[in-house]
């Protein structure tokens, strides 16, 4: 496996980028925003962590699952972006790719957490402690990933699993904020109709 020996090549200055297999192509193509999207959203998820996901019961087994949860997550989104930056012709047998485990694992944690919090009253503010509001921040950037790949699937191939992968992900996001206030004792604020 190569190892990053310079951070900068100089190659990228022209506007142009690479995909895996080596085909340059515009940094503002469909592709590419997809990649920095999902760039952008494994950042997050690790302000998220970084901020503390589980404060209060970091040292508890509870909290080191989570934090499991999320590391896992992260390296789920560097392999859907490599995924992602890989044309079809270029796929091996060893490149990463989401399948339907990762979907399911989502589906899995969602429906324990819920199950957990009980049915929401009304639609809520993204509001609430410091990790609330990061993994707020993540959902959003992750519903924009998804619009990016929905459009990249439109004018190119993309995996079977990526566009359920983000769908599950937004809303794994919204029950891990929820899950986040939850714990520290945060009620959640109810959108006020007018």
């Amino acid at each position: 496996m190569p190892r990053l020996t310079k951070i900068y090549t100089k190659s990228g200055d022209t506007g142009k980028t690479g995909l895996v297999g080596g085909r340059r192509v515009s940094k503002d193509t469909v592709r590419l925003w997809a990649c920095g999207t999902v760039d952008e959203l494994n950042s997050v998820i690790g302000l998220a962590r970084a901020v503390g996901v589980v404060e209060p019961c970091q040292r508890k087994v509870a909290g080191r699952k989570l934090d499991a949860v999320f590391a896992g997550i992260q390296n789920d989104l560097l392999s859907l972006g490599a995924e992602l930056a890989t044309l079809q012709k270029d796929f091996r047998k060893n490149t990463p790719r989401i399948g339907s485990k990762q979907v399911a694992a989502l589906e899995k944690l969602i429906d324990e957490l819920n199950g957990k919090l009980g049915p929401l009253e009304e639609f809520i503010l993204p509001a609430g402690c410091g990790t609330a509001g990061a993994l707020h921040l993540a959902r959003t950037i992750c519903r924009r990933a998804e619009r990016c790949c929905v459009r990249l699937a439109r004018s190119g191939k993309i995996g079977d699993h990526v566009l359920p992968y983000l769908n599950r992900l937004g809303d794994a996001l919204f029950v891990l904020a929820c899950w986040a206030n939850h714990i520290r004792g945060i009620r959640e604020t109810y959108w006020k109709k007018p």
